[in-house]
């Protein structure tokens, strides 16, 4: 069966010290690994507020995966985000070319946030 592009956002609970974070990711991505997944770009968004509270929380760790797997991975890999209770949140979704276009275009840098004449001035 033919790889399709993935990307999922998950949102990790506060709580957590940073290897426990990372282990948690790195568990993710073993799952995607271990089924023939290819991981393409992965990117910590850090703490962020979030939009509402999510298990009595108001924050939580952004975390992106954009990789290709089978299609029939991603029931596996969000069964394990369900067991994961270090999971608040996630989202997967296909990519299509405009999207693949687009993200490989943010990682190298074309939409960085132009500086500003005060930050030039420094």
């Amino acid at each position: 069966m033919m790889k399709k592009n993935y990307e999922t956002v998950f949102i990790l609970t506060p709580v957590l010290s940073d290897i426990q974070m990372k282990d948690a990711v790195l568990k993710f991505i073993k799952v995607i690994t271990d089924n023939e997944g290819e991981i393409i770009n992965e990117e910590s968004w850090g703490l962020k507020k979030l939009a509402y509270p999510i298990q009595h929380k108001s924050t939580g760790f952004y975390h992106l995966l954009e990789f290709k797997a089978d299609p029939s991975l991603i029931s596996k890999l969000e069964i394990e985000f369900k067991r994961e209770e270090k999971v608040m949140r996630f989202l997967t979704v296909a990519i299509d070319k405009h999207a693949l276009i687009y993200n490989e275009r943010r990682r190298n840098g074309a939409f960085k946030k132009k500086e500003t004449k005060e930050e030039v001035a420094k």
